[in-house]
């Protein structure tokens, strides 16, 4: 009842839709900032991405469907969606919402392709990139999910097929506001394998002339760099920092931050999903909350990532059980009641905040933030008691995420003004808390405004001459 009340809902409302989307604030394309570090549209004003993980939505929901979902997260703040042509859940030999399938006879050179609109496969996909680029949404494709070209004795796409099919894939959406993601949660494994993606990549650039950037999802615990850092196809990283929710994984970001020849931009793909078994181990870990995905926020971004992705565990494969195949990894939710939970709203007051400040010449900083006690554990911190910090270049702003209402100590003589001023920043709901004047000193304490477990805090300590406003 409540799923046919939203459909009804989005329905009644739709008529507004095509106007929302023209108005959307939306960059006409997306390239490398000059320092090589951030995504930034045709002014060079920052791109932040902030994507939601939605593998199976070609495949999964009908158009209704589609649109209600991409405007909720429109209105949730994202700034991109992650969907996969061919996706996961038995994407070529199960049909789409309207019985399509992708291919003719399973052959990725033969796109099951019919004369006029809204009969085929790729109607279906046309549709959704369409109205994810109305809603001011970057759609952030993968062209086919890693286990059909990773998997078994023989894969679906190999190094002849794979270069054939993303070039007619890359012509066919020239035009959209797309970013392109290779890999599918597989890493290459073989010489033939490397291969296979080389000329995907390669089918890419042939198709649209490197009008789209281009990355690649790994799996867990790795990131592109490690095995196309240094290929002219990939413009910037994309790491699995993976489903759990200690820090110490999500550290890995500035592990590629650090990579020079070349310096690259570098994201999270895929870090813990909100309502997700925590390491696959619900017995022994539970499953995860948007404490957990706020965490995970601030960790890759305070580590240098150019921008994050949210996900949730019954969105990403679109559970429902009146129409889905099977259950992954037993979702507590259906999508359309999961696409609600807090976690997704509140990604966007991390974008907010660090829109509130030079943002392009950003950098990690955590060594700011100092011990108060002389137990290891207590700080830096631990698992999910970790402190991570930022600022910028000209040393004209720090920021420190606190996790947990710990005391914790500042070196505030890293900004560069002696007249210096502050704010608690509220990560649940995006609003703050002026702390006026702040001492300039090697040591200052601090102790967020409500202590206590899963109540996280950012501080900001300005430089006050530069007058920044309310973050």
């Amino acid at each position: 009842m409540k799923y046919r009340m939203l459909l009804l809902l989005f329905a009644l409302t739709s008529s507004t839709l095509f106007v929302s989307g023209k108005t959307a604030k939306m960059p006409e394309r997306i390239s490398i900032s000059s320092n090589h570090r951030y995504l930034v549209d045709e002014q060079g004003q920052p791109f932040f991405y902030l994507a939601d993980t939605a593998w199976e939505l070609f495949h999964q929901l009908n158009r209704e469907e589609a649109s209600m979902y991409l405007r909720n997260r429109a209105q949730k703040g994202f700034s991109a969606i992650q969907a996969v042509a061919i996706a996961e859940l038995d994407g070529i030999n199960t049909p789409n919402a309207y019985g399509h399938f992708p291919f003719v006879d399973e052959n990725p050179t033969q796109p099951a392709i019919k004369e006029g609109a809204d009969n085929d496969y790729w109607d279906h996909v046309d549709y959704i990139v369409r109205r994810a680029n109305e809603e001011g949404l970057y759609v952030a494709m993968l062209p086919t999910w890693g286990r059909y070209w990773h998997d078994g004795d023989k894969p679906v796409f190999n190094p002849q097929n794979a270069r054939v099919y993303a070039c007619w894939l890359a012509r066919r959406y020239r035009e959209a506001k797309i970013i392109w993601v290779l890999g599918g949660d597989r890493n290459p494994e073989s010489k033939e394998q490397r291969e296979t993606i080389r000329q995907m990549a390669l089918g890419l650039i042939e198709g649209d002339q490197h009008t789209h950037l281009i990355t690649y999802h790994p799996t867990g615990y790795c990131g592109s760099a490690q095995f196309f850092h240094n290929e002219d196809w990939l413009d910037f990283n994309m790491r699995q920092n993976g489903h759990n929710h200690w820090a110490e994984a999500y550290k890995m970001t500035q592990e590629d931050w650090n990579r020079t020849n070349p310096i690259k931009p570098v994201l999270d793909g895929e870090p813990i999903y909100e309502d997700h078994p925590v390491a696959f181990d619900a017995g022994k870990r539970g499953h995860s909350v948007a404490a957990d995905c706020r965490r995970a926020l601030y960790w890759n971004l305070f580590n240098g990532a150019c921008g994050h992705t949210y996900g949730h565990h019954s969105v990403w494969q679109m559970w429902n059980p009146g129409r889905s195949p099977y259950p992954v990894n037993n979702p507590l939710l259906t999508w359309y009641e999961a696409i609600d939970q807090p976690g997704a709203a509140q990604m966007q007051w991390g974008k907010r905040l660090m829109l509130s400040r030079p943002y392009l010449s950003r950098i990690p900083a955590t060594e700011a933030v100092l011990a108060e006690s002389s137990i290891p554990s207590a700080w830096p911190g631990e698992s999910i008691y970790c402190f991570a910090a930022t600022m910028d270049t000209d040393r004209t702003y720090l920021m420190v995420y606190v996790p947990v209402g710990r005391k914790f100590e500042v070196n505030t003589t890293v900004i560069n003004g002696k007249k210096l001023t502050g704010w608690w920043y509220n990560p649940r709901n995006g609003q703050s808390k002026r702390i006026g004047s702040i001492e300039h000193a090697d040591r200052v304490s601090f102790i967020s405004p409500n202590p206590g477990e899963e109540l996280d805090w950012v501080l900001i300590i300005d430089d006050a001459i530069k007058r920044y406003k309310r973050p």
